[in-house]
């Protein structure tokens, strides 16, 4: 039973004194018949103690004397001050609005190259602190930028739980997935809502193992233009392509690729139907590379393709040599819950760099390649060729007589959204820009 609030304020007052005039084994016979009689927490109770009765200065002439003065705790200062944040909120802006615990690992690769370029000025004291941040304290710091960037009632394609089975066509090879060169390819459709005519389709191809992304737009999902883009994917791929596993569509299925792997000795494999998560890892990239860059509006026509394609040809480099991912391990369901175990982020470049099956003269191009990125200036080029695709966009929604669709809904944009000024972002159908989580 709990004794009352104020019989404690006697029982501090009347051991106070004694406590703090005693000797050490006296002390701790004090504070065992005071923690006894009152129930508080040891450390609390020998605060309260220690302090009644002291003048304590809270500064600006505020001192608090009796009682009160034992209730502040001494606490330590803020290792991780604001000064902070604005740094960190610009490399976190510049690896395109990643989670703490890829962002951690991000974080050195970013900084180099934003100091190599001359895009960020930090004293030593500043750069070791933000070297040795914790994702718990990375996400503490950025929550309130954070939150500026959450957008509420949105949908589209999200990535799926990872699971993955192949139902071969043709094998020339077992799947190897401890090796790159295994990858999985799939169609984005820029049809803006509506399936009737043709429209833009981007082709994406993502590496098991390295998690290396590439991604090529198409004028529609005839194999032809498919197969032109898969070839165009393949030349810059960092390692030798070995198989791909592919949805059931007939832009893959058909016998021109089917020819063209068994000539090329290359594995072939295909999910199961209306199985999305056989495909999971490019599914995945689906939504967080090509949704979150160019949105679900409508495109059309060969210059929106041209500027489409060197979109794509910067954000790979972002993707591949500075967004850190996690793989999945392993899981285990525990009762209700699943547990789900991750291996430490890392960027697809670093992947490619500990394989020992590539190529010592590709990795020193790419050393030479990822050397000479600037990451903030490739970021406002991505953001320039952004704003062009998406006046194209208003462009043909217009000539069409289309009424214009609100990327956002009842949702007004914030200042300071990654989101072009010009009034025909209303054109864009829902591109999404928020913070990204696991890749």
């Amino acid at each position: 039973m709990k004794i009352p609030m104020e019989e404690r304020r006697i029982l501090v007052k009347n051991h106070a004194r004694e406590y703090q005039r005693a000797r050490k084994q006296e002390k701790t016979r004090i504070l065992d018949q005071f923690v006894k009689a009152t129930g508080y927490n040891r450390v609390y109770a020998a605060r309260r103690l220690r302090g009644h009765g002291k003048r304590r200065h809270l500064g600006k002439g505020v001192v608090v004397q009796g009682e009160a003065a034992g209730c502040f705790r001494r606490g330590r200062e803020r290792e991780y001050g604001p000064e902070l944040v604005a740094p960190l909120a610009k490399i976190w802006k510049n690896l395109d609005y990643l989670c703490g615990k890829r962002l951690v690992e991000g974080l050195p690769g970013a900084l180099k190259s934003l100091e190599r370029h001359g895009e960020i000025e930090l004293e030593e004291e500043e750069r070791s602190k933000l070297l040795k941040m914790s994702a718990a304290t990375i996400d503490r710091l950025l929550s309130e930028r954070r939150s500026e960037y959450v957008l509420k009632g949105r949908s589209g394609t999200k990535p799926g739980t990872l699971l993955k089975t192949q139902i071969p066509i043709r094998t020339f090879a077992e799947w190897d997935e401890g090796q790159p060169g295994f990858v999985e390819m799939d169609l984005v459709a820029h049809d803006g809502g509506s399936s009737q005519g043709d429209y833009l389709q981007t082709l994406d191809v993502t590496d098991i193992h390295t998690g290396w992304s590439e991604q090529q737009a198409v004028l529609n999902k005839a194999q032809t233009w498919v197969f032109e883009g898969f070839m165009k994917i393949r030349s810059r791929l960092p390692f030798p392509l070995l198989g791909i596993d592919s949805d059931n569509g007939g832009e893959f299925i058909n016998h021109h690729l089917v020819e063209y792997c068994q000539r090329e000795k290359l594995t072939f494999t295909r999910s199961r139907p209306y199985r999305k998560n056989d495909n999971c890892f490019v599914e995945q990239k689906n939504y967080s590379i090509v949704r979150r860059a160019v949105g679900h509006g409508r495109y059309v026509g060969t210059k929106t393709l041209e500027n489409l394609n060197e979109l794509y040809a910067l954000i790979r480099l972002r993707t591949n040599f500075f967004l850190p991912s996690m793989k999945l391990l392993e899981k285990q369901r525990v009762g209700s819950r699943v547990r789900k175990k991750y291996d430490e982020p890392k960027t697809p470049y670093q992947r490619v760099l500990e394989s020992a099956l590539v190529k010592k003269s590709v990795k020193k191009a790419l050393r030479e390649q990822y050397e000479s990125v600037n990451l903030a200036e490739l970021n406002r080029r991505i953001g320039t060729v952004q704003n062009a695709v998406e006046r194209l966009a208003c462009r043909d929604r217009v000539a069409l007589g289309t009424p214009p669709q609100s990327p956002l809904g009842n949702h007004q944009q914030k200042e300071g959204r990654p989101f072009p000024p010009e009034p025909s972002i209303a054109c864009l159908g829902k591109r999404r820009m928020a913070p990204a989580e696991k890749g």
